[in-house]
């Protein structure tokens, strides 16, 4: 027996010396020297056959310490093991101190899993318990108050985790003496929650003070000591200070080798910081080369489903999205998504942070749709785990936010920021960074909807927070200076725009030094402003020295630095150095065309060991049974095999049936690629305009037409009204009310030509339909077609919660972080979907548009006038030819209705120079007809007392009409169509009187429609991609979005006003250009259909104006000289000035178009557009030689005095005459543009 005692106390003494050195070894951070003591420990307890009370308080201390080691390892499933064991030795024992030790690593486990509220409950339990103990002081409870502060910190309850940290730091200073390790360690995590809150001088205070114990208690070289360094380090790069924080890193990094050694986790953590900073510095390389570092380590010292590795793989993927290298970022994301999705199941928060992280990757390539989807995944993960109060979700609404701001979507956009921003005030500072994003973000809302103001306010806003949270020179600082600049520069307001530019590039220099890439995008939005101002030198030198930053960071092959070497081109293309310009665009396609490769390498590589960079789920190798990827298949269709319904057979239907979709989609693709190149078809519009004296009812008629309800005192036209409304030609349905849509009509055609393509590969055996059953290799070929169309990608938070944007720049172009074939594959997504079902027709549409029949309104008639249109003119069957033309209020015009009609007839007939012969047969009468073709239609006819009466008088008219202008009787059809458009009378008769009379017109119309060569033309599908870009008229009755991704490059690359050279370099970037002449030929069908304007002559080679009702309204508020409105006395003058003399001024145009907010550049470019349809012409100031003035003749009242010509010379050459035989009427619109034009021969010009 004694024998026995002494062998259990020697076995009990070994034990002890084992935990002792177990112990020594956790604290120098050897965790696998701890775990081996601790393992021989527990082995020479089970050599004692008899327990005691002694054996078991070991056996609770060993359990418990490899429970605490598993727990710091993340390893979660032998941390609940060893956990278990442990609370069976404590209810032997029956001590409650002991099972509150328990609880306590219960909960951390649960806080490992996200289950905060679940750690909450533990921790609580072991409080109460310590305290029914009279432990109440104690340090057991101190380190409960702390783990219940970390979970608080989690959840973003920042004071109340405060408050937790100070009542264990109560305890631990009554119980410690002031200078104890333990308290310092308290001071360094309530640091950390510092800088969650943008305290930053608070947070470097207290950890000084957390440094200043350490070296005490444990010298210069210890890892704690290495813990303090690297706190200081991380607050210095939430400040921006990056040379600082990576010094403090390098502190940190020195003492942990010395101590750690090369091979430890630690020293794995401070690589894997070193590179986050590297990144913020433009330093990618080496930061991918310092995470590579930590990642070695990690592999080799970690289980491979270590949280710390998923963290790696998420900081390496920001780097690769940061170089544009989305494909290797997605690859990174998902392999760090599959360690956290094994480790903590589907709901904790570091699997939010990566679904954020790679929705901000599909927000950079432009996938909007699949970038919200990741978002709201990240924001159903993150309220479950934190609860909807959390910042997190207050980042997660606002990346949603910059989504939909991107998408067009800026009420989405607001809603998502107020919800973001109520978080954000309830959980944070008022003076919080976080906040000031937000407000940055809801400023570029409005810095999108064009509201310039409320966008610079709402700047300066968050201008305000980040210099109190930041200070001066932090680079979100330079970033905001950025956004304002930019605003300034729509503004037009250059100079204060290159002030914020210069502000933000000094803090970039200061923070940065010479070579960091934003300052490239800094250097390339001050080349924009310089190239709007026509400074094309200035912009050069600001583009080259943007490429030069770009070269020096190796990114060479990056998108953002093509995109400046087109900008670069486009200057020399304005410098008429066209060669260069060539050069540059060489170089930009060269660029794209390398990024190409890549992307289509990594799809189609057969590298088993390599994932496919456009999944989004784990891709299969050559390897892998059919069987497996069904399997897969049926998962994303939430379909399972436990599913008795679903039987072998069904198995075997859905893969053939799967796979038949998947090859028609792949066939499809290749034919709408190969249609780019050569597809065409008919041209299926053409524009009718109705035409024709004022108050004669033309609008009325047009209505009647269009089946629209006729309105009580019908507004005048201004100029001219493209209604958007289609008329199908073919079939008229008199009852139907149904409104064509333009842009679905170009998709249709696109359709019929890749169909046509398709049945042609078909038919030619191009595309080969499998004979037999599906091989694996089949279906394996097309889920992986599959995967490179659905790819996808948004945000991320890697540094901090909410994303830091800037507004749209130069530099970073939404068709620039695509590749090519990826953009082929956008369109090709957007329109695919549509053709599904959808069969072929030849269906033919009148666009219609209303001119207004205004004397005034006539000088600008000219610019949207085409030869390949149909013209309803219209005139009132109640008036006598010769009489004077009456107004809205019965007043007569000094204008006779004959002398309106033949003002119409030259302007539409005269100003064209296509008179092609055309053949038509009507009522089985054929006749030979010249273009353009105008159809005479009658209004009033509700003041005719028989049908007959209506005949004879429309008969006398067009007699008349014939008699004065023989030489347009060729053109004119007269319909003898005689409308009722009383508003007041809704009769049955009158209303099947006007159905008549629209069916009869509609049959006309579609007689010449069907006659004319214009609608024969082949139209090739470059030109309807590249209309439903330059413009994109949506269905105000339809609730449908256009693609996303169309609305990106609207939003970034298409302008009101346009260089011939911007359209091309459009159409180059998309593979749309296919040549010069044939650009212009389709910007001149563009321009027939009403869609654009295109003036050739303007410039070297033509302006192009994309929005057609942005110019009718800038020329209304030119050209109408409304009553002045404005108390200022100058203004008043201007006013004056133009009506009495024609003349305008600088300031005056400045005064007029000041509510279009429009900047000097497009200014100019509506003024030479106007001179060189001779609207206008300039003239020298008699006063102010340095203003220019402008001479406008159409802007003389009639009551003018004559003026006094004695300072004017008489030409003795040139003078204005015209042969009455050949143009029988000089319209005013051409008698003005003549007088403006003769003024620039003469160079009379004052």
């Amino acid at each position: 027996m004694g024998n026995k005692q002494s062998v259990q106390t020697t076995t009990v003494d070994n034990v002890d010396l084992l935990c002792r050195k177990a112990v020594t070894s956790y604290e120098t951070k050897d965790d696998q020297q701890a775990l081996s003591y601790f393992t021989q420990a527990l082995n020479r307890i089970e050599s004692i056959h008899e327990t005691t009370e002694n054996i078991n308080q070991l056996q609770y201390g060993i359990y418990l310490n490899i429970c605490e080691i598993y727990i710091q390892q993340f390893n979660i499933s032998l941390a609940s093991e060893f956990l278990t064991k442990a609370i069976q030795v404590t209810e032997k024992l029956l001590e409650e101190d002991k099972m509150a030790q328990c609880l306590l690593r219960r909960g951390q486990i649960k806080r490992l899993q996200g289950d905060y509220d679940g750690a909450l409950l533990d921790y609580n339990k072991s409080v109460e318990i310590e305290l029914m103990t009279d432990k109440s002081e104690g340090l057991d409870i101190a380190s409960a108050y702390f783990l219940i502060a970390e979970v608080y910190d989690d959840q973003g309850k920042y004071d109340d985790a405060i408050s937790m940290f100070n009542k264990s730091l109560k305890i631990q200073l009554s119980t410690l003496d002031e200078n104890h390790p333990r308290i310092a360690d308290t001071y360094s995590h309530i640091v950390n929650i510092y800088q969650a809150q943008g305290k930053y001088d608070e947070a470097i205070s207290l950890c000084e003070k957390s440094l200043k114990i350490q070296l005490l208690a444990f010298g210069d070289n210890h890892s704690k000591v290495a813990i303090s360094y690297h706190n200081l380090a991380t607050i210095y790069y939430h400040q921006g200070k990056y040379d600082n924080a990576v010094s403090m890193y390098e502190k940190s990094l020195k003492i942990n080798l010395s101590a750690l050694g090369n091979n430890h986790p630690h020293i794995a953590t401070t690589y894997s910081n070193i590179a986050n900073a590297y990144v913020d510095q433009g330093r990618y390389d080496d930061a991918i080369c310092m995470s590579k570092k930590s990642l070695k380590i990690q592999l080799s010292t970690l289980d491979d489903s270590h949280p710390s590795i998923a963290d790696t793989y998420n900081n390496m993927g920001v780097v690769y999205d940061n170089q544009g290298k989305y494909d290797d970022a997605i690859s990174m994301y998902e392999k760090s998504l599959k360690i956290q999705l094994s480790a903590f199941g589907d709901n904790h928060p570091s699997i939010g942070t990566t679904y954020s992280n790679m929705g901000r990757v599909y927000y950079n390539q432009g996938k909007y749709d699949s970038a919200v989807s990741m978002h709201e995944k990240s924001l159903k993960v993150d309220i479950l785990a934190l609860g909807d109060n959390h910042p997190n979700v207050a980042c997660t609404y606002g990346n949603i936010g910059l989504v939909y701001c991107h998408q067009g979507k800026y009420d989405d956009a607001a809603s998502m920021y107020e919800k973001s921003l109520k978080i954000q005030l309830s959980v944070l500072d008022n003076n919080h960074p976080d906040i000031a994003t937000t407000y940055s973000n809801m400023g570029l809302v409005y810095h999108y909807q064009g509201k310039y103001d409320d966008a610079i306010s709402m700047y300066k806003k968050s201008l305000e927070i980040e210099l109190l949270a930041l200070g001066n020179n932090h680079p979100d600082i330079a970033i905001m200076y950025g956004n304002m600049g930019l605003v300034y520069d729509h503004q037009g307001k250059f100079d204060d725009a290159i002030s914020m530019y210069e502000k933000s590039l000094k803090i970039q220099l200061l923070v940065f030094g010479d070579n960091h890439p934003s300052m490239a995008t800094t250097y390339s939005n001050m080349g924009s402003i310089y190239d709007n101002c026509g400074k094309y030198d200035d912009a050069i030198i600001f583009y080259q020295k943007a490429t030069t930053i770009l070269v020096n960071a190796h990114l060479q092959n990056h998108p953002n630095l093509a995109t400046v070497y087109s900008n670069i081109a486009v200057c020399y293309d304005n410098q008429n150095r066209h060669d260069d310009a060539t050069a540059m665009r060489q170089k930009s396609a060269d660029i794209r065309r390398n990024l190409q490769q890549v992307n289509t390498t990594n799809q189609t590589s057969s590298n088993v060991t390599k994932q496919s960079p456009a999944r989004q789920d784990e891709i299969l190798s050559k390897s892998d049974t059919t069987e497996n990827l069904f399997n897969q298949r049926m998962q994303s269709l939430e379909i399972t095999n436990s599913d008795d319904n679903f039987t072998n057979k069904d198995k075997h239907n859905y893969r053939q049936q799967s796979y038949d979709q998947d090859l028609k989609e792949k066939q499809y693709f290749k034919a709408y690629m190969q249609a780019l190149k050569q597809g065409s078809c008919k041209n299926k519009v053409i524009r009718a305009m109705y035409a024709g004296p004022e108050f004669v009812g033309k609008s009325s008629i047009m209505r009647v037409f269009t089946q629209q309800r006729l309105v009580n005192h019908q507004l005048p036209t201004e100029i001219a009204d493209q209604s958007h409304k289609m008329v199908h030609l073919k079939i008229y349905k008199i009852k139907d009310r149904t409104t064509y849509d333009l842009r679905k009509i170009w998709d249709h055609n696109i359709h019929q030509i890749v169909q046509m393509q398709y049945e042609n590969q078909v038919n030619s055996q191009q595309i080969s339909k499998p004979e037999h059953g599906l091989t694996e290799q089949h279906l394996l070929d097309s889920h992986q077609y599959r995967s490179t169309l659905m790819q996808s990608v948004t945000e991320n938070r890697y540094i901090t919660p909410a994303i830091k944007t800037s507004c749209h720049t130069a530099i970073v172009s939404p068709m620039d972080n695509s590749l090519f074939l990826q953009q082929c594959q956008d369109f090709f997504r957007h329109y695919y979907p549509s053709w599904i079902n959808k069969s072929n027709d030849d269906s033919q549409y009148a666009k219609i548009w209303d001119f207004g029949g205004h004397s005034i309104y006539h000088v600008t008639h000219q610019s949207f006038l085409s030869g390949n249109s149909i013209y309803i003119l219209v005139f009132n069957i109640n008036q006598n030819i010769n009489h004077n033309v009456l107004t809205r209020n019965g007043h007569p015009l000094n204008t006779t209705y004959l002398q309106s009609m033949q003002e119409w007839l030259t302007s539409i007939i005269g100003g064209n120079a296509n008179h092609d012969k055309i053949t038509v047969t009507i009522d089985n009468d054929q006749v030979q007809y010249l273009l353009p073709i105008v159809i005479l239609v009658a209004s009033h006819g509700d003041y005719m007392s028989s049908q007959q009466q209506g005949i004879d008088r429309f008969i006398a008219f067009e007699r008349q009409l014939r008699s004065a202008m023989p030489c347009y009787n060729s053109n004119i059809y007269s319909s003898r169509i005689i409308f009722n458009c009383n508003p007041h009378d809704n009769s049955v008769a009158t209303v099947a009187e006007r159905e008549q009379c629209s069916l009869r017109l509609h049959e006309i119309m579609k007689s010449f429609v069907q006659s004319l060569p214009f609608m024969y033309n082949p139209i090739p599908i470059r030109w309807y991609i590249m209309a439903t870009i330059l413009h994109t008229p949506i269905d105000s009755s339809s609730n449908e979005v256009v693609s996303s991704f169309i609305n990106r490059i609207r939003a970034n690359r298409v302008q009101k006003i346009m260089t011939i050279q911007q359209i091309q370099s459009l159409a180059t970037d998309f593979g749309l250009y296919e040549g010069y002449d044939e650009l212009k030929a389709m910007l001149s069908y563009l321009h027939d259909l009403g869609e654009v304007v295109f003036c050739r002559k303007a410039d070297e080679n033509g302006i192009i104006i994309t929005d057609v009702d942005w110019l009718l309204r800038i020329f209304r508020a030119i050209i109408q000289l409304h009553d002045c409105k404005s108390r200022s006395l100058e203004i008043q003058s201007l006013y004056e000035e133009a009506s009495q003399t024609g003349k305008i001024s600088t300031k005056y145009i400045n005064y007029v178009l000041a509510p279009y907010k429009l900047n000097e550049k497009i200014k100019n470019s509506i003024i030479n557009l106007m001179e060189t349809y001779d609207i206008l012409c300039k003239i020298k100031s008699d006063q102010d030689q340095d203003e220019c003035h402008y001479f406008v003749p159409y802007l003389l009242r009639p009551d003018v005095k004559p003026f006094d010509l004695s300072q004017y010379h008489m030409s003795e050459i040139l003078y204005i005459g015209y042969e009455h035989d050949d143009v029988p009427y000089i319209p005013d619109g051409i008698y003005y543009c003549l007088l403006s034009s003769c003024l620039k021969e003469w160079n009379n010009t004052k």
